[in-house]
């Protein structure tokens, strides 16, 4: 029998679609060790071995761009517009050297979270093309209007001609799509004990003085550090290399180290709006401080998702870059829902892709 082989393509924008495709690949092969990944995606090889223990292929291309950004929260529009167009008058050749790829390799499925071209790819290689997201490009871009309208008219019809669309939570309506499963949350889950973390890093302060803060992969520079002084008795945890040098904040500069596996020695986790962060934090019960993004569609549903199913405090971006984080001295709101969430994203994802195969 010829080896099952999964091509997932990932979107080239920040860490976030990158760790939650990792989570689910890396519950596939848990599941299914028979099954081979080819992993296409710019984001950094190292950050997929964080989540994914076996062997996977790895192709380093960028075929969608998300949005061109100097940090977390700052957005270069004019810049990212450029390279749309630029994508759109090279997809044919763009295509036409995937299909080729995924010809030779015999690729069997297309898994993708979520670059609009891999319907093209599929098509043109005759295999189904899935999909995974909370949200399309084509959302974000059609909010920002002007030129950018008929670029998002253009990545929907790409969008449409997805076979299946394994919509998580937290999501815009994603009407371009047919074919919408509804899934739980995704994410990883910590790997080493709590006990393990507080000596390697030097975590002595309890957990309700515990504070991790995460701004993904772009990272964010003007975080007021200064504040932390405040709090000379609390520990706060940071994945910023750049960081000042304070006693109570440690940085964890080893790789192989992701901020989920720090959530459960942290009383809460401060974060932009993103759903990996979200998602990870409701996934272990973790109350969630945020900050709203003006200007980036996805982040009104984000932002409603943890208000409905996860403690949270959603505070202005005044008070945390000009003000003194009292916020921290107050208790999170609980979730307005009642009825948990489903958080059986990876596993329902992974058992649709192993089904498949097994069937053909």
């Amino acid at each position: 029998m010829e080896r099952p082989i999964l091509y997932l393509a990932i979107t080239n924008h920040g860490f976030g679609h990158a760790t939650r495709m990792a989570s689910v690949a890396a519950t596939i092969q848990k599941l299914c060790p028979e099954i081979l990944l080819i992993i296409v995606t710019t984001a950094p090889r190292w950050l997929l071995e964080c989540y994914i223990e076996g062997d996977f292929i790895y192709r380093p291309r960028a075929f969608d761009l998300g949005v061109v950004q100097t940090d977390s929260l700052t957005m270069d529009k004019v810049g990212t517009l450029e390279k749309l167009l630029d994508i759109k008058k090279h997809q044919n050749s763009l295509i036409a050297s995937e299909v080729n790829f995924i010809r030779q390799n015999r690729v069997h499925l297309i898994l993708a979270d979520i670059p609009f071209l891999t319907p093209g790819f599929a098509k043109g290689a005759n295999i189904p093309c899935w999909m995974m997201s909370n949200f399309g490009w084509d959302f974000i871009y059609r909010d920002w209007g002007g030129e950018f309208t008929a670029v998002a008219d253009w990545i929907s019809d790409w969008y449409s001609k997805c076979d299946r669309l394994f919509r998580l939570p937290f999501h815009e309506p994603m009407q371009a799509f047919h074919n919408i499963t509804d899934v739980g949350l995704t994410g990883g889950s910590p790997r080493y004990s709590t006990d393990d973390l507080r000596s390697l890093w030097g975590i002595t302060a309890p957990v309700e003085k515990t504070i991790l803060l995460t701004f993904g992969g772009l990272g964010l520079q003007q975080i007021p550090y200064n504040n932390l002084r405040r709090f000379p008795d609390w520990q706060f945890i940071v994945f910023d290399r750049s960081a000042p040098d304070l006693p109570n904040l440690v940085k964890i500069n080893d790789r192989k180290y992701r901020p989920v596996d720090f959530m459960p020695i942290c009383r809460r986790v401060v974060s932009k709006p993103g759903y990996s962060t979200f998602a990870e934090a409701t996934l272990l019960g973790v109350p969630i401080v945020t900050i709203p993004r003006e200007d980036f569609a996805e982040a009104t549903f984000l932002l409603e998702g943890i208000t409905n199913y996860n403690q949270h405090q959603i505070i202005t971006p005044s008070e945390f870059f000009q003000g003194t984080w009292d916020f921290l001295y107050q208790l999170p709101e609980l979730p307005k829902r009642s009825q948990l969430i489903a958080k059986d994203g990876n596993e329902a994802i992974a058992h649709a892709i192993i089904t498949y195969f097994r069937s053909h």
